[in-house]
Order: C-alpha cells, then structure tokens, then sequence
C-alpha cells in the first residue's frame, strides 16, 4: 500500500499504472485526489480492483473533515453515544468516503487505553475498559461495513499501554500475558465475528516478539493467525515515516522483512519510489529469502478482500 502525493495526479496514475501497485494510501490533509472524481477515476486504471485508503478515525485523525465536516474522537463517541447511535454515525461517514472513491479506512482503533487525551493513543481509543472498547470497536466498524467501506482494526496487539510512540522510536508494551488480560480482549472478541482487516503495530512485545517490533515479528503473526483465529488480510503500520523501523531499515529492507514475517499488505503513508521496492522484493523471491508460497499466501488473503470492493 503505496503513499501517495494527494495533489499529484499524474504521480498517481503512474503508480497504478505503470509500477502495477493494488492499493495506495491518501494521508495528509490535502484533498485534492478526493475531489472531482479524481479517485473513481484512479479506481478505474487499475486492472484489478484497487483499494483506496484514508485513515479517516475522527477526532485528531481526519482526511475528510474540511470536505464533509468533523467527527468527534473515539472516546468522545464512546462518551457521548449509544453503540447503534455510533453504527449509524459510522455508516453516514462511511457513505461520504465512499463517495470520493475511498473503499478503505484504516479506522476503528482497537486499542484500550485510558491515557490522556493529547498521548499518541489518547482520545482515539474508545476507553479503558476492555468490554467497552470491543462493543464501540464493533459498532464503528459495522457502520463503515453497512456503507461498503473495509474498516481496519489497529494496532494488534495493543498500543494503547506501550511505553511511547513508535513515530519516534521502537516502544515496548506491557508483556504478552498482561496484554492477553486486558489489550487483546477487542481482538479476541471481533476477530471471531469476521474483520476483514488488521493492523500490526511497531511495538516490542515481552514474550512474544524479542525486541523487534510486531509488524516485523513472524511470531506476532503467528499469534494473530493461530490464537485469534484470524483469516482475514494482515497489515502493518507506516513503514516508511514511524523511526520504529526507519531506525533500523531501510524501506525496501522493512516491506521485505514484513511479507516474509506474515504481512500480506506493507504500507507506507509519504510517497516514495516504487521501483526500488519492487526490485528489493523479486530479488528476495528470486534468492529464496523469501519463500514464493508467502508471497502466494500473501496474494490470496488481498484477493479475496478485494472481491468485495
């Protein structure tokens, strides 16, 4: 999932196009690619069916508020609204993203924290309460599914009580089994009802993922797909703007060692030459660094999400 430059038609067209990427991010906050059509059309060149996504969560994390008003924060609606009242909010957001040509939203965030509001987390957790949060979770992205809109779950396995923000650097959570008790309760509650999506975290994780963070981690993934069931499409966070893994790779490197531990959807948000990512994976598929069947299971997990686009 490329990052795209959002007033830059021409550099769009040519990722889709020419460097053949199936899904492509719009972050920021200028919106002229979610104008006019610009996206359908984008949708249109691709020879498979493209996704397109915005990490639309309300509150502090918005792309199309200047466009179709603002939304109230995670812990706001939480606060504020029933669950339903929350769906049906959900939907009428979903139905605008879809109208610009959005059919993904990396949102709702499955974190539980009762951090303050201005913290990397904060106010876009829905609440401490582990309960709380699967119900609130669950209703945002029922909404977003209602509007025809793939929601995401993030970030697995829990950042809401990790130490810092990965945007700066690598964070470390409390230890698996603290987790399994309180930040992983959204997951095992949803992941049974069918989320279609979900994002891993850069975050180390005591007992489970030995330093390395947990988008880059074979036994995160191992842990998404075997304890919790999940069958659904693996994605990781931003790999080429959070100093979690710019530190320690370069993007190439990072998307490679994502896909070979078990993404099967590499993203990151600032544009950056394809190619070079590209030619890093084939060199990895032609060496056996790594294995074909991955990049096969990898495909086959995309595909069937993007049979319902």
């Amino acid at each position: 999932m490329a990052g795209l430059d959002p007033a830059d038609d021409a550099s769009a067209t040519d990722v889709v196009t020419a460097q053949h990427v199936g899904a492509v991010f719009i972050g920021g906050n200028a919106t002229h690619l979610l104008t006019g059509g610009r996206l359908s059309a984008l949708r249109a060149k691709s020879r498979l069916p493209l996704l397109t996504a915005v990490d639309e969560e309300g509150g502090r994390v918005q792309r199309i508020d200047a466009l179709d008003g603002s939304m109230p924060s995670a812990r706001e609606l939480a606060a504020t609204l029933s669950p339903p009242r929350v769906t049906d909010l959900a939907e009428r957001r979903g139905r605008q993203l879809l109208a610009r040509g959005v059919v993904m939203d990396l949102a709702p965030v499955a974190d539980v924290s009762v951090a303050p509001a201005n913290t990397v987390i904060g106010d876009r957790a829905f609440g401490g309460d582990p309960a709380t949060v699967s119900t609130y979770v669950g209703a945002y992205a029922g909404g977003l599914r209602r509007a025809g809109v793939i929601p995401v779950l993030k970030h697995f396995p829990g950042h809401g009580n990790a130490s810092g923000d990965s945007h700066q650097g690598l964070v470390r959570t409390p230890p698996l089994a603290v987790l399994e008790a309180r930040d992983l309760v959204p997951y095992a509650t949803l992941l049974a009802r069918g989320a279609p999506v979900v994002m891993l975290g850069h975050l180390d994780v005591p007992g489970l993922t030995g330093g390395a963070p947990a988008s880059l981690s074979p036994a995160a993934y191992r842990l998404l797909r075997g304890r919790y069931g999940f069958t659904g499409v693996a994605m990781t966070d931003d790999l080429g703007a959070m100093r979690a893994v710019t530190d320690r790779y370069s993007l190439p490197d990072a998307v490679t060692k994502a896909i070979k531990a078990g993404a099967d959807l590499a993203l990151w948000s600032d544009p950056a030459p394809v190619r070079p990512v590209l030619d890093r994976l084939a060199r990895a598929v032609r060496t056996g660094e790594l294995p074909e069947s991955r990049v096969r299971d990898a495909v086959t997990h995309v595909l069937h999400l993007k049979t319902g686009c």
